[in-house]
């Protein structure tokens, strides 16, 4: 491609001195599982989140697993999870034989529709699962507001939402736990795979520790039925690393993205709606049309980088086939699904690379 989805090679180059210097401090420390350096990583970003404890683990779909058995999700329990999202949010309810609810988007925001929740709860139901799609806040006020008065949990999927605000806080506390990616291609990614999970809980924060560490907290001695789940120091010390350009790099996607919305204004596609309470990460840059197939092969034909998130909802993959699901039962999910085109957004993208980007696009959508 011309003009890549994402180039993961600028964001090394950028940052190659300081991020070299970190990964030999790593090695010539010794220490390669856990320790300081991932000690000092959660420290740092449970800090930027505002919340009291960060744990990091192996990955984004570990951060959600650990978090619903440290909230004590299990087996006969319901968990509410969007229509439309990630395959791994639903991976995570299901491996700890939990049972997913579905709730569809608000059509305008593609997030858990949350005046919709409340018609999904039964007796089994344990816990919400919102998530925090494109890099934009779900409406944590009235999902928090179920939640109290159904006596739930919260667990956010945040694995897109690195430095993104809800009414004018950070996400990473709003909720009993936060799961987080740092899948490389995040706004805040690392080297390979790595995650954490942000709580204002000790005894959740507690959990997780013992969960990622075989149940273990003194070597040899199991206190439960753990995994082999650690933040790899190598990643942690890139993490922070990363972690001080966040802020930086979240605004030059803003700024990108607002050019987008202007120079894509008042055509024939939908736009990104964000709303006056929610700050976006801009992590992904989503267009909506009938014509997507067609503006996916110009963009393509001319080099330019593009991805469908996501091209078959959670409901119609073959993994969730014993559930039955009517192919129509969510459709407002399954329209996304058909319509919705991610556009290239990147810290390290110029203008001219958008003004390309913006032409194409109103070229195949008229």
């Amino acid at each position: 491609m011309r003009i890549p989805f994402l180039d993961l090679r600028a964001a090394y180059r950028e940052l190659q001195v300081e991020i070299d210097d970190a990964v030999h401090r790593v090695l010539d420390s010794g220490w390669y599982i856990l320790g300081p350096e991932v000690e000092s990583f959660e420290n740092e970003w449970a800090t930027y989140c505002g919340a009291k404890y960060a744990v990091g683990v192996a990955n984004g779909l570990d951060a959600l697993t650990l978090s619903l058995r440290a909230l004590g999700i299990g087996p006969g329990d319901e968990v509410i999870v969007p229509s439309n999202t990630y395959i791994a949010t639903w991976l995570a309810v299901t491996s700890v034989g939990a049972k997913v609810v579905p709730v569809e988007p608000d059509p305008a925001t593609h997030n858990i529709d949350a005046s919709k929740i409340t018609n999904s709860i039964t007796r089994s139901t344990k816990a919400l699962l919102p998530v925090h799609l494109y890099g934009q806040p779900a409406d944590l006020s009235p999902i928090m507001s179920v939640a109290r008065n159904y006596g739930l949990k919260v667990l956010e999927d945040a694995a897109q939402a690195h430095g993104a605000k809800y009414q004018g806080t950070p996400i990473g506390a709003h909720g009993d736990a936060i799961a987080w990616s740092f899948y490389p291609g995040k706004n805040l990614g690392a080297l390979g795979d790595a995650g954490a999970v942000t709580t204002n809980n000790p005894d959740i924060a507690d959990k997780i520790r013992l969960l990622r560490n075989y149940g273990s907290r003194l070597k040899y001695k199991n206190e439960m039925v753990g995994f082999n789940s650690h933040l790899d120091p190598l990643q942690a010390a890139v993490l922070r690393i990363k972690l001080r350009h966040l802020d930086e790099w979240n605004s030059r996607r803003k700024h990108i993205a607002t050019k987008y919305l202007r120079e894509l204004n008042d055509t024939h596609v939908a736009l990104p709606e964000c709303p006056n309470w929610a700050e976006s990460a801009w992590h992904l840059f989503v267009i909506g049309s009938p014509k997507r197939n067609s503006i996916y092969e110009r963009l393509s034909m001319e080099g330019i980088g593009c991805l469908i998130h996501y091209p078959i909802p959670p409901h119609m993959q073959e993994a969730y086939a014993e559930l039955n699901f009517n192919p129509n039962a969510f459709p407002i999910a399954r329209k996304l699904a058909d319509e919705v085109l991610s556009l290239p957004i990147s810290p390290h993208m110029n203008l001219d690379t958008v003004d390309e980007i913006v032409e194409n696009v109103k070229s195949a959508a008229s």
